[in-house]
């Protein structure tokens, strides 16, 4: 096991709730309660998209014993900080907050896991929350309105094909018996991860959530695979889509393996060398030196089922995003034919191992890097991560760029205004 990765215990309730406690004796008096839920957007159907991201929102509404937003006002009597987040994968809830109310964070989630009330009149107004955000962060906002239509072109069959906020019709035509057969589907003990990270000792952490949690039935069988698998692509993809917008802008999507696989360090180690920082690759030849681009970044995607490596750039005024895809092409050309320093591979090991122990530094990024390698069910990845990075050569690189940053393994998705 790695050295920077601080101890961890694991408890699991007999009802299937799993419980992780990261003790961290730092003084600092913080705790961070999380509870993982092992859904998100791929575990949607097609017509059904979006309903993840729009329990999330409901989940701070009312309950048996709490009225809607008064779960929010006892976080902040307390002087804690809550948020949640919906991705393709997992829903995850966190509450910060001093050490000494851990334990009504606890009782907090365990509340909103069985008492959820949802109900139809506090669903519709937050239905059109909902519908905003899709408007404001994807609809009219043209990167927003670009990843969005990556991803419906890069995922034909599998639910990445769309991202958690869903289709606009899809957000119009839900039902509250919807939401709430979904909510008895995948919010329950056996599909949840209690991660406390912070200065608490494991103890404390069982005791609690085995209090709050202990008593809380499974209603009904947790479907247990998404089906859907996405074909192998058969060709490159371009596709050119029109937004009012000042400058082009472009997306790349190569097709990769899931978080599990071996080849995810060497993926990574590749986004690093181009697009970490001032030195790297894309940074350097199409930001400062040919002035191509405003921003551009690379991306490895790790996610449940097989993700994506993706390519992001924002065009400079006047500049065509054929010419950067291009400039793109040739950085990949030049990885396949070796031309990367040894150097360069100590460098992004030296930088991926302090941005790893970093992440350690604070009891929050702690609990998310834990809780999202515990909710999906194998954290190996996770505690040989170290040693891989560690053991990382430079024809590991060039062969992963070789195998999966191909034409035919190619979505690119050119964003331009409409000629009149």
């Amino acid at each position: 096991m790695s050295q920077s990765l601080p101890n961890y215990y694991t408890k699991t309730l007999e009802n299937g709730l799993k419980i992780v406690a990261i003790p961290m004796d730092n003084g600092s008096n913080v705790v961070s309660t999380n509870i993982f839920y092992n859904v998100g957007s791929r575990n949607e159907i097609m017509g059904k998209s979006g309903i993840a991201h729009m329990l999330e929102h409901l989940n701070f509404k009312s309950t048996k014993n709490l009225e809607a937003g008064e779960f929010d006002e006892i976080v902040k009597g307390f002087g804690g900080v809550n948020n949640a987040s919906t991705s393709f994968d997992y829903t995850k809830y966190f509450i910060k907050s001093s050490s000494k109310n851990m334990d009504e964070s606890l009782k907090l989630f365990a509340e909103l896991m069985e008492n959820l009330t949802l109900k139809d009149e506090e669903f519709q107004p937050e239905r059109d929350v909902v519908a905003e955000e899709r408007r404001w962060r994807t609809d009219n906002n043209p990167m927003g309105y670009l990843q969005y239509r990556l991803f419906n072109n890069t995922y034909i069959y599998h639910p990445y094909h769309w991202t958690p906020i869903g289709f606009t019709n899809d957000i119009k035509n839900w039902t509250i018996d919807d939401i709430r057969d979904f909510h008895s589907t995948y919010y329950q003990p056996a599909n949840a991860t209690v991660v406390i990270a912070g200065d608490i000792t494991k103890e404390e952490v069982f005791s609690s959530t085995e209090k709050y949690f202990k008593n809380i039935k499974n209603k009904k069988e947790i479907p247990s695979e998404v089906h859907m698998v996405e074909p192998k692509q058969d060709g490159e993809k371009n596709i050119i889509v029109h937004k009012e917008t000042q400058v082009e802008m472009l997306a790349v999507a190569y097709h990769i393996p899931n978080y599990e696989h071996k080849d995810q360090v060497a993926l990574s180690a590749l986004s690093e060398l181009l697009s970490s920082g001032k030195s790297s690759y894309l940074q350097k030849i199409l930001v400062d030196k040919k002035r191509l681009v405003n921003s551009v970044y690379a991306y490895n995607m790790e996610l449940t089922d097989p993700g994506v490596f993706l390519f992001m750039a924002v065009c400079n005024e006047g500049v065509k995003a054929e010419d950067v895809k291009k400039e793109i092409d040739k950085i990949i050309k030049d990885i396949k034919n070796g031309n990367i320093t040894k150097k360069e591979i100590e460098k992004i090991k030296i930088n991926t191992k302090a941005d790893f122990i970093f992440s350690l530094e604070n009891s929050s990024s702690v609990a998310s890097l834990y809780g999202s390698y515990f909710v999906r069910g194998n954290t190996k990845p996770l505690f040989e991560y170290e040693q891989r990075v560690e053991k990382l050569k430079k024809e590991d690189i060039i062969k992963v760029t070789k195998k999966y940053l191909t034409k035919d393994n190619s979505t690119t998705v050119i964003l331009k205004k409409e000629e009149k």
